[in-house]
């Protein structure tokens, strides 16, 4: 077998693990969307007793839903945040997820 130098290795499978091992550690974050349907007192409330926000926080959380649309509720792992996300929808809120280099 043929000694090989440095030069002569080929690097793609090496660059493209570290690569996917990058694109794996981004986080995820959920977002919560505005609805016609749910009191704001009830989105803070599903924000405090799922999450365990303090009031402020929720509250907080809950008027950027209001007033922008959505909000960035919580960021994790891909399946931390799929369960959050199918909590959310159990509580009757919309909400999705999205990596977090994209949002």
């Amino acid at each position: 077998m043929p000694m090989m130098s440095p030069d002569t290795i080929d690097h793609t499978e090496t660059e493209g693990d570290a690569a996917q091992a990058t694109a794996l550690d981004v986080p995820y974050v959920l977002i919560v969307w505005n609805d016609p349907v749910n009191l704001m007192s009830y989105v803070s409330y599903v924000f405090r007793s799922y999450f365990g926000y303090s009031k402020g926080k929720a509250d907080q959380l809950m008027m950027q839903v209001h007033n922008e649309g959505r909000s960035i509720v919580a960021t994790g792992s891909r399946e931390k945040i799929e369960a959050d996300v199918s909590a959310m929808h159990g509580f009757g809120l919309w909400a999705t997820l999205k990596r977090a280099d994209e949002a």
